[in-house]
């Protein structure tokens, strides 16, 4: 194992420099808008704008690096969203965060499109599923570091942006004295929406409705924890909890989605997060911190673990040919619904307070779920012998999958004349 992961080191840890840094400025930039007196509708157009600018990478990134090459493509857009840390103190403004917040997430597009695609070239069908595993744990990891990060100062001062700025930087040391070979330039893939939904419509509208809900719980969820009473601590723990729970519940979910149609599986997790919804409002009504973390991990456990299942269940549906597009086209409708579930679940809080952003996501999954029982009815499920195998896939809003370097994307990949990584067009 430590031979085969050798060659990756470099990579693997610009990777979790990367989501330490972005992981704590994820949290920490509600917090400190909720202290510059943000109101919550703000806050949540803030966070959608940071999907609008994820989705513009998504588009632009290929053409960027295969102008610039990756090393010089990774320099600049790290280099870029180095500064953007901070420039939020600096520049006070709901207006001007805004911008800074869609430059970051078109930043951290192409940055994880420039590792992922290299990480992929660099592996082999034989290493690439023990590559990813080891890649999911580095993301799961570093993203609750960066949770715990928000500990270590207050976010009313420049030290915590600062320490953002600051990780960002370090990440470009990795790659600048790595001594891989530069992969293949990236290629675009044409996606097909309407052909996707008519593929698999659960998969599809399950994708979407992810980004529907659980963006609002990562731009919302600390500004919720904090106006429940938790500090600062309660709150690094309160989005911890989450994380931890999705990251436990990916494994067992998945596998016990291998043994049964996934329709099911998602309609249980579409309830799941609906009853995880409702708690999370009830624990803010009792005053309970420990009603209030255990609901975080409820959550977690069903609403981080919806998106993995969609992709699986689609890729059921899919010729094993076609999975970085459809993976691709996945993660572009997921980005779509995150760009309207921040701004959209913030709205009704100015009317039923803060409550309002679960009540939206408890919504949105009951209406997935008649959807998909409707589904159940009336289409046949996929024979057996026809399911892939579950993989799980990153959760966080920064990286909701890297469709190439999925250890399912093989078959894919070697069709690519020249092993080419693809990326999202």
């Amino acid at each position: 194992m430590t031979r085969t992961l050798a060659p990756f080191f470099s990579l693997l840890l610009a990777t979790s420099i990367l989501l330490i840094g972005n992981g704590l400025l994820g949290t920490l930039i509600p917090l400190r808008a909720g202290i510059e007196q943000f109101s919550t509708a703000t806050i949540g157009g803030i966070g959608s704008v940071y999907f609008i600018g994820f989705l513009t990478g998504c588009v632009l990134g290929p053409h960027i690096v295969r102008r610039a090459g990756h090393i010089r493509s990774f320099a600049a857009l790290a280099g870029l969203a180095s500064v953007l840390p901070l420039l939020h103190v600096l520049i006070i403004d709901p207006f001007a965060w805004a911008g800074l917040r869609a430059l970051h997430g078109f930043c951290f597009a192409g940055l994880y499109m420039v590792i992922e695609s290299w990480l992929n070239e660099r592996t082999t069908n034989e290493t690439r599923g023990r590559l990813f595993s080891v890649y999911l744990v580095v993301n799961l990891s570093s993203i609750t570091l960066g949770q715990l990060l928000l500990n270590t100062a207050s976010p009313a001062t420049f030290t915590l942006f600062a320490i953002c700025s600051i990780l960002t930087s370090l990440a470009l040391v990795p790659i600048s004295l790595s001594t891989s070979v530069q992969p293949a330039p990236i290629a675009s893939t044409q996606l097909y929406i309407a052909k996707l939904y008519k593929l698999s419509p659960v998969g599809l509208m399950g994708s979407f409705v992810v980004g529907l809900t659980n963006a609002p719980f990562w731009t919302l969820g600390p500004i919720f924890a904090k106006d429940s009473g938790l500090d600062i601590f309660g709150v690094s723990i309160f989005m911890t909890a989450a994380i931890i729970g999705g990251a436990a519940a990916q494994w067992p979910i998945g596998r016990f989605s291998d043994k049964m149609d996934r329709r099911h599986v998602i309609l249980a997790l579409c309830v799941g997060s609906a009853i995880g919804e409702f708690a999370l409002i009830a624990a803010r009504a009792s005053g309970s911190e420990t009603f209030l973390l255990l609901a975080g991990f409820l959550f977690g456990v069903f609403a981080l673990t919806l998106y993995s299942v969609c992709v699986a269940h689609t890729n059921d549906h899919a010729s094993r040919e076609s999975f970085v597009s459809v993976s691709g086209g996945l993660l572009l409708v997921y980005a779509a619904g995150a760009i309207i579930g921040p701004f959209a679940a913030s709205l009704g809080t100015a009317s039923y307070g803060m409550p309002f952003i679960f009540m939206f996501g408890a919504a949105v999954h009951v209406a997935f779920a008649i959807f998909t029982i409707y589904r159940i009815a009336f289409a046949p499920a996929v024979d057996a012998d026809q399911r892939t195998e579950f993989v799980a896939v990153p959760f966080p809003p920064t990286d909701p999958a890297p469709p190439e370097f999925d250890p399912r994307a093989a078959t894919e990949n070697d069709a690519i004349k020249g092993d080419t990584p693809q990326a999202v067009s």
